[in-house]
């Protein structure tokens, strides 16, 4: 247990499971409340237990690019915990995989509206309602499909390359009392990525220096270093965590 996190309150969104739920145990187990928001009630309710119940964590369903209910979130983070300090937009979605080419459009639009825009959004409602006075931490869990080519996730790496952008770009425009930092995953073993890795696991990790796919708690770790102040002189950077696989020819 950690207190460097003490009287802060975190957001993070998708967070039932996978990478959202390991950022959450890790900003809870470093002193911080935190307001964990999923699409389904009973797996948030769930994760709000794992999390140690209504002291520690909050769960508030709904859909992630909903901008009702990111104001209903902000607001009731607020009235639960008493701030909105941190935010972790860990939302991300590919309802398509295979050659960007082949993609509906429909899909494509879908896939910017939540992996981009809804970020944005994010970060627009915890400004207004308290980073704009009292400033605060954000970090985009972004991808390193948004930094090279990503066979079969194309247009979710172009999303993604989007959105290290706009992390780029609002730490110019928050700064110097809000920093806005990514954090750019490979592939890691979470119910999300399985069409990248299922029934090949093997295969897929030896091209990783570090001969493995990453886990959850990997990212956590790094995501709670960057809302840190250990990370107190960075702003608009994208980290990257990926066990050496952009080193490679491989993906």
């Amino acid at each position: 247990m950690s207190a460097r996190f003490s009287g802060k309150t975190a957001i993070v969104t998708a967070a039932s499971r996978g990478i959202g739920l390991a950022v959450a145990e890790r900003l809870v187990a470093d002193g911080a409340k935190v307001v964990v928001t999923a699409r389904k009630r009973e797996p948030l309710e769930e994760a709000v237990a794992h999390l140690g119940g209504p002291e520690h964590a909050l769960g508030v369903a709904g859909h992630a690019d909903d901008f009702d209910h990111q104001a209903e979130v902000v607001k009731r983070a607020i009235d639960a915990f008493g701030s909105a300090d941190l935010l972790v937009n860990n939302t991300g979605i590919n309802p398509t995989y295979g050659p960007m080419i082949e993609m509906e459009s429909s899909a494509a639009r879908k896939i910017v509206e939540v992996n981009c825009i809804a970020a944005l959004s994010w970060v627009r409602q915890v400004h207004q309602a308290w980073m704009k006075e009292h400033g605060g931490a954000v970090v985009n869990v972004s991808s390193v499909a948004g930094l090279r080519t990503a066979p079969g996730i194309g247009f979710y790496g172009a999303s993604k390359a989007m959105l290290t952008h706009i992390t780029r770009q609002l730490a110019v425009e928050l700064g110097p009392d809000i920093r806005v930092n990514a954090v750019a995953p490979a592939v890691v073993k979470t119910a999300f990525a399985t069409a990248l890795y299922e029934g090949r696991e093997e295969e897929v990790a030896a091209a990783y220096p570090l001969k493995r796919l990453g886990t959850p708690a990997d990212i956590g770790g790094v995501v709670a270093f960057l809302l840190s102040d250990d990370a107190a002189w960075m702003t608009g950077q994208s980290l990257v965590v990926d066990g050496g696989v952009t080193l490679t020819s491989g993906f």
